[in-house]
């Protein structure tokens, strides 16, 4: 084989090699990316069918009940509320009024069924998706009043 040739089947080896390593990795970005939905937006139909997702919100006052292991509550953005099925141990700072964003599957009965719960930690501080998706459903209640 000429050295030429030999060049060619190197350069050749090392971009398929590259390009099997870039699928795996988008793969396993694919399969570990959860997107951020507000609730008015799955009231909306807009949310991933039969893959994992966030949504975040407040979570309605009186809404949380409690059966055994499983909590079951409601996520509010003011402009629409999604219920919640959460099986799990909740964090200390998981209270009702409070900011919540939550990781999980919608079910075929539209009760979201949640992997985990994230309570939000600080009274200032909103994730800016949560923040900008409260100002868009209190802009869209007011008008609709």
């Amino acid at each position: 084989m000429k050295p030429r040739h030999k060049r060619i089947a190197l350069i050749a080896g090392g971009m398929v090699a590259v390009g099997i390593a870039a699928v795996l990795v988008l793969n396993a970005l694919d399969s570990n990316i959860a997107l951020y939905v507000t609730p008015s937006e799955v009231a909306a139909g807009k949310a991933p069918k039969n893959k994992a997702f966030r949504i975040g919100g407040m979570v309605r006052d009186g809404s949380v009940k409690r059966d055994n292991l499983t909590v079951h509550f409601v996520v509010t953005d003011t402009a629409r509320d999604i219920p919640v099925a959460y099986t799990g141990i909740l964090p200390d700072l998981f209270k009702e009024g409070k900011g919540a964003v939550i990781q999980g599957k919608l079910g075929e009965d539209g009760v979201f069924v949640a992997t985990e719960v994230l309570a939000k930690h600080d009274e200032n501080y909103m994730p800016p998706e949560a923040q900008h998706a409260l100002d868009q459903a209190q802009k869209a209640r007011k008008t609709l009043q």
